[in-house]
């Protein structure tokens, strides 16, 4: 299926749908959460045992990987339970998706995933700033991440030349560049974030980054013996394609052609209605087309659409949620931004050229 083509649509053209848009989509979130129950409960279950008997096989093949069949077995294995502990589980649990379920093992309070950017500061900025404020310029710093620019609202500086560049190096070092981006650094000199606070979260980040690494680099290694080496590289192999996979996903669900940004002029936050939140969640969002496995393996955020509609819904409803959204949208005039992998990918490295020069800006 082809990428929606639908002219974007400005909010005032909107206005006489903005009302029935919000009730339906209110509908759709009021009629899942009375639906949560048993089989929502055994899935994230089945996800976690699966995901854990993933890894722990792929540690097992790689205490012998001197054997090479078993360094790429267990390199494999492991790269799988990684890219489903980071998508799947600790991305939706965090959000809250589970909470309901009451149990401690598998709530946004307790659960601390594996990567490198602690729990709680990833939460800050990205379940409350940029699902907050998805795509609005100058308020969600999701949007470029503070090194890119992504909207022609973004001033240019000649450093965007090389945007192009630093974008495809950050992919396998993708958790690096979102623990440095949580401390939010940028925030010190206006008086946004005190230096006490920095200097805690930097703390922080420093405790997370050494179990991290220890556990990875040294750990493991020094446990598999005489396939100490091997079994390091597998490590550092498995973290670099979970890497490359989160931003590859993350990318492609944020920064196609057909997603708009928006203005705070434009939005007129300080008013904004609920219909108001969830058109933009929709125009600043697109979804990755594809079978059951590439959607767990994204931990469903190829439905990103949905997933910025309801954040906190179970991830393996959303699937049964995108032809509702999209018919709403249809039905309304709303942009359904929506493609393969490949053209979303493709989409999102243009937009990544084409606001890397002053004059070539302008709005997708």
């Amino acid at each position: 299926m082809s990428v929606t083509a639908v002219p974007v649509t400005p909010f005032e053209s909107l206005e006489d749908h903005m009302e029935p848009l919000g009730e339906e989509l209110d509908r759709i979130r009021a009629e899942i959460v009375a639906a949560r129950g048993a089989e929502d409960a055994r899935y994230i279950r089945t996800v976690i045992a699966v995901q854990r008997g993933l890894e722990t096989g792929g540690r097992a093949a790689l205490a012998v990987s001197l054997f090479p069949p078993a360094w790429l077995v267990g390199t494999a294995m492991l790269t799988i339970a990684k890219i489903l502990e980071n998508m799947e589980l600790g991305h939706n649990i965090l959000h809250g998706q589970w909470d309901w379920m009451g149990d401690p093992a598998i709530h946004s309070t307790t659960w601390e995933w594996d990567f490198l950017t602690p729990a709680d500061a990833w939460k800050h900025t990205h379940n409350h700033l940029h699902h907050t404020y998805t795509n609005v310029v100058g308020l969600d710093r999701d949007l470029g991440y503070t090194i890119l620019r992504m909207s022609p609202d973004q001033p240019w500086h000649p450093v965007h030349l090389l945007q192009p560049l630093y974008t495809a190096l950050l992919a396998p070092v993708f958790e690096w560049g979102i623990a440095l981006y949580d401390l939010e650094a940028d925030a010190v000199p206006s008086g946004r974030k005190s230096v006490r606070a920095f200097l805690g979260d930097l703390a922080g980040l420093a405790r997370k980054a050494v179990r991290q690494a220890a556990k990875d680099y040294v750990l493991f290694p020094l446990l598999a013996g005489p396939s100490a080496l091997p079994c390091l590289v597998g490590n550092v192999t498995a973290n670099g394609l979970r890497n490359i996979w989160a931003h590859t996903v993350i990318f492609c669900g944020h920064f196609p052609g057909d997603v708009q940004t928006f203005s705070y002029e434009e939005e007129q936050l300080d008013g904004e209605t609920r219909s108001q939140w969830y058109l933009r969640q929709i125009q600043g969002s697109a979804n990755i087309e594809g079978g059951s496995l590439l959607h767990i393996l994204t931990g469903n955020l190829s439905h990103q659409i949905e997933h910025h509609v309801f954040p906190d819904l179970p991830s393996n409803r959303y699937a049964e949620l995108a032809p509702r959204v999209r018919e709403i949208c249809a039905r309304h005039g709303i942009t359904y931004a929506s493609g393969p992998l490949w053209r979303q990918y493709a989409s999102m490295w243009g937009r990544v050229l084409r606001h890397a020069v002053p004059d070539g800006s302008r709005k997708p």
